[in-house]
């Protein structure tokens, strides 16, 4: 079979399989031709270093399961090897989770400290259009893959879908008009006294919610000078929680609550689970005339992502009618 085809039967990207071939994983035959003829065998393999990887295991780590594989076992963690190998895995997150609760327990530390320190301020926040400097983000936060799943979404059109935003209004994602309009999606914001789910910052893409909506905030006139007509939030919390970011950000833009993932089943956009939640994962649509646009997918780092937005958008104006 062609490159495309093994790729949509086994639910990755063609350029996934590319890299997987250059890691030694994957090894197809030639064509008289000289194209690249993949078999039953190199579909198995694929599928199971994309089932290895939603488990935190990187392709360059799964060779003891493909291996076992090659040898005729009929389950990829029939090998010692391969038990060796999901140990390692866990001891890598054993330690990372040990980490990153040690950081945890010094920043509530921190946050005790001076919260008590002659009283609580709030601080101020900037007015819109001023930069927002921000603290370094945690050291070895993983980068997000692209794993195909927005691959679709370009051209596809939007469903009728009615969405509680934060302005008291609802809007319909079928109708936001002929002009462009920017929709960042994102899976959950931290609150002030409120714990993110348990290892939230292993998470491929989690982190980095709040300073990606300060992001957009800051360079909002410059979305609309740049051809965009309106800017929106998106995620699953609910109205009341939004509004408490909305209020605190000051945000000059409504987010949309979807708690049901409404946008989800109908575009089939990403999601993944943490602390016994369902989220969306962070992309963002460039939406005109109803349809589906451009996609941002992944999106990494999140505090610069309205500036890669911003680049586009003036980089792609909309040809004179």
């Amino acid at each position: 079979m062609r490159i495309s085809e093994l790729a949509r039967r086994a639910g990755v990207t063609t350029k996934a399989v590319r890299y997987y071939e250059s890691l030694g994983l994957l090894a197809p035959g030639r064509l008289a031709n000289g194209y690249r003829d993949y078999g039953e065998h190199e579909l198995r393999l694929t599928r199971e270093v994309r089932a290895l990887g939603a488990l935190g295991i990187p392709a360059r780590r799964t060779r003891p399961f493909l291996d076992c594989l090659a040898v005729g076992h009929r389950h990829a963690d029939d090998c010692p090897a391969s038990l060796a190998a999901y140990r390692d895995a866990i001891d890598d997150l054993t330690r990372r989770i040990e980490g990153l609760a040690a950081r945890r327990e010094a920043l509530t530390t921190r946050l005790e400290e001076a919260a008590h320190r002659g009283g609580h301020v709030t601080p101020e926040v900037p007015e819109e259009g001023t930069m927002t400097e921000f603290p370094e983000p945690p050291a070895g936060l993983p980068v997000p893959e692209d794993d195909g799943a927005a691959d679709r979404l370009p051209g596809a059109v939007m469903p009728r879908l009615e969405l509680r935003g934060t302005g008291g209004r609802t809007t319909r994602l079928d109708a936001l008009g002929s002009g462009r309009t920017v929709i960042y999606v994102y899976p959950l914001t931290g609150r002030p006294g409120l714990d993110l789910p348990e290892g939230w910052d292993s998470i491929p893409g989690a982190h980095g919610c709040t300073s990606e909506a300060c992001d957009f905030r800051d360079h909002h006139r410059d979305l609309l000078a740049a051809g965009a007509v309106g800017v929106f939030g998106l995620s699953s919390q609910e109205t009341d929680y939004q509004r408490e970011l909305v209020e605190r950000l000051r945000l000059p833009f409504p987010v949309l609550s979807d708690p049901t993932w409404s946008l989800a089943r109908a575009l089939g956009l990403p999601t993944f689970e943490a602390g016994g939640l369902t989220l969306y994962r962070r992309l963002t649509l460039v939406v005109r005339g109803g349809v589906v646009e451009h996609v941002f997918y992944p999106v990494f780092p999140p505090e610069e992502h309205a500036e890669q937005v911003l680049a586009w958008l003036r980089d792609n104006p909309v040809p004179a009618s």
